[in-house]
């Protein structure tokens, strides 16, 4: 069942993107029934993309009751804010909201950059600087996690947080650089904690039906990159 105020809401984005994929992961925990407006990301925007985010013309955006709101993570904050009920995205403590957007700006500045310089590396010298700081960023995160989480199953203890959704994310685009570079970031022995994390992310029911397959991913990826 949709919720209070929940009327009116669309989503503009496109399967591949982890972006949008956080859009989709926070309307489902809030239970917000909401109309995914696909859009074709390797071809020419849309003129709704265009009318709703004039200023950057990315994705994603959502739009409700008519407004629209742009941005991943502001995303996540505005639909923590209008649809208030469990599970909170944001901790409740104005220090552990603030460690909470300190790592997703992290993630998006380090974790996806990395992500996107090893599927573009040129030559073997960059894909191995690249690996090196993408494994720097787990080692990093793993800590996090450790710290975050205070012996829960998530970063936001026992459910679903803004690190969650930020970092999760990620993860099928991190399976694909996998697959594509032997590498292996997420291992049990290595980063114990985020292992199994990630496991139980996937898993969850907010997520498990909208997180893209890696195959297919990864069959969208070798498109893109070799246009």
């Amino acid at each position: 069942m949709a919720q209070n105020g929940s009327n009116d809401v669309k989503l503009i984005g496109a399967w591949p993107s982890p972006f949008v994929l956080r859009a989709r992961i926070a309307l489902n925990l809030k239970s917000v029934e909401y109309e995914f407006l696909e859009e074709d990301i390797l071809n020419s925007k849309s003129e709704g993309l265009i009318k709703y985010n004039h200023v950057h013309n990315n994705i994603p955006v959502l739009v409700h009751g008519g407004e629209p709101i742009s941005e991943s993570l502001n995303i996540l904050q505005y639909v923590d804010g209008v649809w208030p009920s469990d599970p909170p995205i944001l901790p409740s403590k104005p220090f552990d909201r603030a460690v909470a957007r300190f790592w997703d700006m992290y993630i998006d500045e380090h974790c996806y950059t990395s992500i996107n310089g090893l599927a573009g590396a040129k030559d073997e010298e960059g894909r191995m600087q690249v690996v090196e700081k993408l494994k720097g960023c787990m080692a990093l995160l793993e800590e996090a996690f450790q710290k975050c989480s205070n012996g829960g199953y998530f970063f936001g203890g026992d459910n679903i947080g803004f690190i969650d959704i930020g970092f999760g994310s990620m993860l099928s685009p991190l399976r694909v650089v996998e697959k594509f570079s032997g590498e292996e970031f997420l291992h049990p022995d290595k980063t114990p904690g985020l292992f199994r994390w990630a496991e139980r992310f996937c898993g969850h029911d907010a997520v498990k039906h909208v997180m893209p397959d890696v195959e297919k991913l990864a069959a969208f990826a070798l498109l893109k990159f070799n246009r």
